[in-house]
């Protein structure tokens, strides 16, 4: 009757492979009407009414914008057999890649058994599955998956020659001397820098590991410590590590003593202050720890520490290598010149603000007469001393004879 209907109206009820047989058609059992017309509408599915049975469902799809647009498009090609898929593949150079699954090919699923196209298609990506389509046939659906980059890249993969065998340990050792590179060791359960026994019992239990950019990076398993050792010692950081670990062990801390015969063997102060420590620019930042001094200078308008030391002379040598210590030094040694010892019959003069003169006055000059040629003019000394604050709380003195 439905069918009719839609012949003498000139609709076509189009057929899809799902559990209705129809476009558009889904089932909704338990209903009195159980068959539901849908359509995507402006992005969204959009529900056409319920119905008793698929036909008139589909009549209802058939009648709507998009059924008549669905109905215009060409027919999709029938299904390919398995000979059919494999004499495709076999023409456009393409392998179809076997696997041990119960498709029996890569990256093929028989997902729905009893419908027309049960074999699924689907790879792996941008870190999701996705569905390349149903298939009737395994070889139709693994031809899907051939003509796709991640089954080309697998093909190329399952033809590249094998990968050689692990080394060894004693191998990877000689390998690293021909290479000129270090293996080195460590207090770990593996015995070497870098490497971690990640997954014990297993073929490559072994893993390799370095920072880098502020994050653990894994470099691969290996059969072997020492060829997970091998692997560290060929990355920037092992060869990093290596140089560091060749390198002189630092210096001995100096004694308060050994810091003040090399302060003076370099020409250098160590600036005293009034401080628990003693020095300018020296802190007790970590009582209780081997180094317990810090060495701190004023530096583009930020504190920048200059490292910890054992003893407060050690530290204070710092500061005195310091641009900032030097400066230092310079001004104490400027501020002890300008207050040295007064000549003998001085006096001390403090100057003052001059008053400002009031309204209407003015200055008068008066000429000088030339002294007599048997005059005698008679030196006073006299020190002006100016007042204004000092960085240090003290008085800055000005001398003038």
């Amino acid at each position: 009757m439905w069918r009719s209907q839609a012949e003498a109206e000139g609709l076509t009820l189009l057929e899809a492979d799902n559990k209705t047989g129809y476009f558009g058609v889904s089932h909704q059992p338990g209903k009195h009407k159980p068959y539901l017309a849908q359509v995507s509408r402006g992005g969204n599915v959009v529900s056409l009414g319920m119905f008793a049975t698929a036909e008139e469902a589909a009549l209802c799809i058939a009648r709507s914008p998009e059924g008549q647009e669905a109905s215009k498009r060409p027919a999709a090609a029938a299904p390919l057999t398995s000979d059919e898929a494999q004499q495709q593949a076999q023409a456009k150079g393409l392998t179809l890649l076997k696997a041990d699954n119960k498709a029996g090919y890569f990256g093929v699923y028989s997902c729905y058994p009893g419908r027309p196209k049960p074999y699924l298609a689907q790879v792996w990506r941008g870190g999701k599955n996705v569905s390349l389509g149903c298939f009737a046939t395994a070889e139709e659906a693994a031809l899907c998956v051939a003509r796709s980059p991640e089954g080309q890249a697998a093909a190329a993969a399952a033809v590249a020659p094998p990968p050689a065998p692990p080394l060894t340990s004693e191998e990877a050792r000689q390998q690293a001397r021909a290479e000129g590179l270090t293996l080195l060791v460590a207090n770990n359960n593996a015995g070497y820098y870098g490497v971690c026994l990640k997954k014990p019992g297993t073929a490559k239990p072994y893993q390799a590991e370095v920072r880098r950019g502020g994050t653990q990076v894994g470099l691969g398993h290996f059969a072997t410590a020492e060829e997970a050792a091998l692997c560290i010692a060929r990355t920037p950081e092992g060869r990093a590590a290596a140089k560091q670990a060749a390198a002189p062990p630092p210096a001995l801390p100096l004694t308060s003593e050994e810091a003040r015969q090399q302060a003076e063997a370099e020409g250098l102060t160590l600036l005293v202050a009034d401080n628990t420590t003693g020095y300018f620019g020296v802190h007790l930042s970590h009582p209780g720890y081997p180094k317990p001094y810090q060495a701190q200078v004023k530096r583009g308008g930020k504190k920048v520490s200059l490292g910890s030391f054992a003893t407060a002379e050690e530290a204070a040598l710092c500061i005195a290598r310091s641009p900032e210590g030097q400066a230092a030094a310079v001004a104490a040694a400027s501020e002890e010149g300008n207050t040295s010892a007064m000549p003998s019959g001085a006096t001390l003069k403090v100057e003052g603000a001059v008053p400002r003169m009031p309204p209407g006055a003015f200055v008068k000059e008066e000429h000088v007469p030339p002294l007599p040629p048997d005059a005698v003019v008679k030196q006073e000394h006299e020190a002006i001393v100016k007042e204004e604050e000092r960085s240090r709380g003290g008085m800055k003195r000005q001398r003038n004879t």
